[in-house]
């Protein structure tokens, strides 16, 4: 909260310094400009994806209608959706009996750690056993949240890292049982640098101060992003989809890096659209050289009211449209930018659409000969 103040009022001496410089007319129509494009180009409106659809990346709760998230995936050329927000226990029990249960084929239920026993004797091993329990019930992955390596601590008061011995039992049990890890660590790199004019992501950042981790109380981005690498290192066996294009779609280059370093390692494309959007050149080579390794994500659910993104995706990946927004919403969500279509050929769209997350997730089958346009 503090920190949060702070900004405001280093904003407010901005606006200040600014006003010095230009007239109260001029800052005015600064803070009112909202251009509208007069640029006339090709829009292409995809109400259907063009081949069936694993959203890899989603989330919703036990406590959300069944039938309106099955209702929304129909509409939307859905074919399966991963719900990384399983949980344990209790939780874990209710969103097998809600969805996998019933409804096998559509939905896929990811394990959550509790690292709240973090400091508990034999943590690694317990987890490992809870884990493979959950398996056998009915999980076909784990999901990483990105408190580790950045506010999970332990009774010590350190951070615990990615790459804590405490969690390989966990890594290597996955690996033997042969489900993948989606993995989200750090976040996107305007979320470690100071909230100033600066910052592409200002807005979203003064909207929601918590999700700033600058400064000397949280560890440095690259060195959360090495201690992931360390792990995919020590564990080869075991398959690893980096969440938000590995969490950093800002540069492609330094993820082709990892993804030819460890053969283990995968991508899902959720949240990260508004980058790779504006970088239509260097994504299209990108999802084109690694097409077995990228899957489709949203990191939304089905049936989201605010924000919905499945259209706006189908868009960006097949089409060559240019200049156009990537959300639905009155505000942007991320930054004031627009994206451009990547067109992918239908092989290289086919993998992304499914075809990866068939092979990566296990007893993952959709009808393949079902396409949607």
């Amino acid at each position: 909260m503090i920190r949060y103040f702070l900004s405001v009022l280093f904003t407010v001496c901005l606006y200040a310094a600014a006003s010095a410089q230009i007239t109260e007319q001029e800052r005015i129509l600064y803070l009112e400009f909202k251009p509208k494009s007069q640029l006339v180009t090709d829009t292409t409106i995809i109400e259907y994806p063009k081949f069936p659809v694993i959203d890899a990346h989603s989330h919703f709760g036990p406590d959300d209608s069944v039938q309106e998230i099955r209702d929304s995936m129909r509409t939307l050329g859905i074919h399966a959706a991963v719900n990384l927000s399983g949980g344990w226990g209790e939780q874990l029990e209710r969103n097998l009996r809600t969805f996998k249960d019933p409804y096998p084929d559509e939905f896929i239920i990811f394990y959550n750690i509790d690292f709240s026993r973090i400091d508990e004797p034999d943590f690694g091993e317990f987890i490992a056993a809870d884990l493979e329990r959950a398996v056998e019930r009915g999980v076909q992955g784990l999901k990483l949240f990105k408190n580790l390596g950045l506010t999970v601590k332990d009774q010590s008061g350190r951070i615990v890292p990615v790459d804590d011995s405490r969690l390989d039992p966990i890594w290597a049990k996955c690996g033997e049982l042969g489900i993948p890890v989606l993995i989200h660590v750090a976040d996107p790199a305007a979320f470690f640098l100071p909230i100033d004019r600066f910052n592409e992501r200002w807005e979203q950042l003064h909207r929601r101060p918590q999700w700033s981790f600058y400064g000397p109380e949280f560890p440095a981005r690259e060195t959360i992003l090495s201690q992931r690498d360390s792990v995919l290192s020590r564990h080869p066996n075991t398959v690893f989809i980096g969440a938000h294009v590995g969490n950093n779609a800002e540069d492609l280059a330094y993820v082709s890096s990892v993804l030819d370093k460890f053969p283990n390692f995968f991508v899902d494309i959720s949240g990260r659209v508004a980058e790779l959007g504006r970088q239509p050149y260097t994504a299209r080579d990108f999802f084109i050289k690694y097409q077995d390794r990228i899957l489709f994500g949203t990191d939304r659910s089905p049936a989201a009211a605010v924000q919905p993104r499945h259209r706006i995706y189908y868009r960006f990946l097949e089409t060559d449209d240019e200049y156009f927004r990537y959300y639905d919403h009155p505000r942007p969500p991320t930054g004031d930018w627009m994206i451009y279509g990547i067109f992918l050929p239908d092989e290289v769209l086919e993998k992304v659409y499914y075809k990866n997350a068939e092979r990566l997730i296990p007893g993952l089958k959709i009808n393949r000969h079902e396409t949607s346009r």
